[in-house]
Order: structure tokens, then sequence, then C-alpha cells
């Protein structure tokens, strides 16, 4: 398997105090993994470490090879990486295909003299645009609403947009913040039918955080686990899902040997969907 992101002895400090201590990680081609831990572990600055919101304080990211660490996020972007954020962050005023089409601006095809123009080059490559945006939408079912407000959708439809507009940069890496936030449990069923299918039909590597364990538990190959910027464990779901220092991290000391779903004891483990690996 090809090693597409990499990451060796991250430290990142704000200011005084220590976010992320000693954080590796190697995401290979075609992997499904998962990042949890407690509120406050660190999550989210791995992330903003990745894609370029927050450099390093110590320690060194590749991305299929090219270190980039310090680049700008629409740098990180063009070389391949596309996230959500844990917030919903749509251009709320736009439409649904505006917001899929801004994604897609770095490729246009037209030069800035042809727009401001208007000639026939422009029009034609707006048109290939639009169609471009709204096949992509009617694979995440939103080709209906594409001229709606993107405010006015329902959440779940918000959050598969938002999923949408990152895919739409073309991605070899998506990262996905917390995407079942605020689901009930048949939007997360969808959600995790739909993650499997992302990766089989993009060919694209994912690395999520969620809090919701069922979802984590039920499409994750491998998973990380954080606690106070420390990395305390990782691997298969049904190994995290037993471990004692894991189990006391979500519940508290004295917990251990204790099963870890949703926060809840659980006698027995999800099924996950079996899939085939995408090899890049």
């Amino acid at each position: 398997m090809n090693s597409l992101l990499e990451m060796y002895k991250i430290d990142h400090y704000f200011g005084g105090l220590q976010a992320i201590s000693d954080f590796n990680l190697t995401l290979h081609a075609g992997e499904i993994v998962g990042l949890i831990g407690p509120n406050g572990a660190g999550k989210t600055t791995v992330f903003n470490l990745i894609t370029g919101v927050y450099k390093p304080t110590r320690g060194e990211i590749f991305f299929n090879g090219v270190l980039i660490n310090g680049k700008s996020p629409h740098s990180v972007t063009a070389l391949g990486i596309a996230r959500t954020f844990q917030n919903i962050r749509l251009f709320t005023e736009m439409t649904v295909i505006e917001n899929i089409k801004v994604a897609y601006h770095p490729r246009r095809k037209y030069s800035l003299f042809s727009a401001l123009l208007a000639d026939r080059n422009f029009w034609e490559r707006e048109k290939e645009l639009d169609d471009t945006a709204y096949q992509l939408l009617r694979i995440f079912d939103l080709h209906d609403r594409a001229d709606e407000i993107s405010s006015a959708l329902p959440y779940g439809e918000q959050r598969k947009l938002e999923i949408a507009r990152a895919l739409a940069t073309n991605p070899n890496l998506l990262l996905l913040d917390e995407p079942a936030a605020g689901m009930n449990p048949a939007e997360a069923d969808q959600l995790m039918e739909m993650i499997h299918d992302l990766r089989e039909q993009f060919g694209v590597t994912i690395f999520l955080i969620e809090h919701q364990m069922r979802v984590v538990m039920g499409v994750c190959e491998r998973i990380k686990v954080m606690d106070f910027g420390e990395t305390i464990a990782e691997g298969t779901p049904e190994e995290i899902q037993t471990d004692s220092k894991v189990i006391e991290a979500y519940l508290g000391e004295g917990a251990s040997g204790m099963r870890l779903n949703d926060g809840h004891i659980i006698p027995n483990l999800p099924q996950r969907r079996q899939s085939k690996r995408i090899e890049n």
C-alpha cells in the first residue's frame, strides 16, 4: 500500500499551552481511518495542521512525498487535500449549485479577460461547469435543489452539500470533521453507506473525526485515539472498543473491561460492511 500522508513527531503549542504532543500518523491510499477522543483532545487541531491553518511547532508533514509544513490552505487544497468542518461552513447566501461551482473555480478553463468580456468561450466553459456541478449534486441526491439558497436546506442535506463541495476540488484525501454531528440514527446509517460509496466511487482516502462511536466503528478500518493532545491507542475497531486506556478516557477510571459505543456500555460489536479497498 502507498503512503499518502505521513506526520512525524508533531508538536503544536498555542502560546505556552501544548495542544499536540509527539503525534505520528501514516495514512495509506484507499483507507478509511478514524480519529477519536474526548472533547479538547486535539483532534481538530490535527486537521488544521494538515490543511495549513496551523504550522506545526515541531515535526514534519508529508503528502504524496511533498513536505507541506507552512503551506497555505489553498496550496494544500491544490495538492489534493479537502475537508469539511465541525460547524458547517457553506456559502449561505449562494445557491446549492453555486457552492459547488466555487470549488471547481480553480479549474476553470477561461481567462480573466474572457470573463470580463463574457465572450463565447466564457459562456461555453460556464455551461460545462454547470453540467459538471449538476452531475455531482445528482450523486448526493441534491440535484432537485440546485437553485435553492443553501441555507434553506435541511441540516442533513447541508452536511451532504459540504461533502460534495469538498469532493469538487478533486482530492486524494478527504478530511471529515464530525460529519454525523446532529444526525439522527437513520441519517447516520445513510452517512455510513455514503462514506463507503465515496471511497469506492471517487477513489479517495478518508480520515474522519467523529463522536458518534457507532459511525466510527461501522466505517473505519483503523482508529487512532487521542487524549490531552497525546495518542493513547491505535488499532482496529474491535481493539479500540476494549482498550482500557480508551475506556478510561471516555468513561473514567474503574471502567476497564467495558466496551465503548456512543459513550455507553455495549454488549456487542457493530458489524462493519465489507468493502473493496482501492489501491492507488
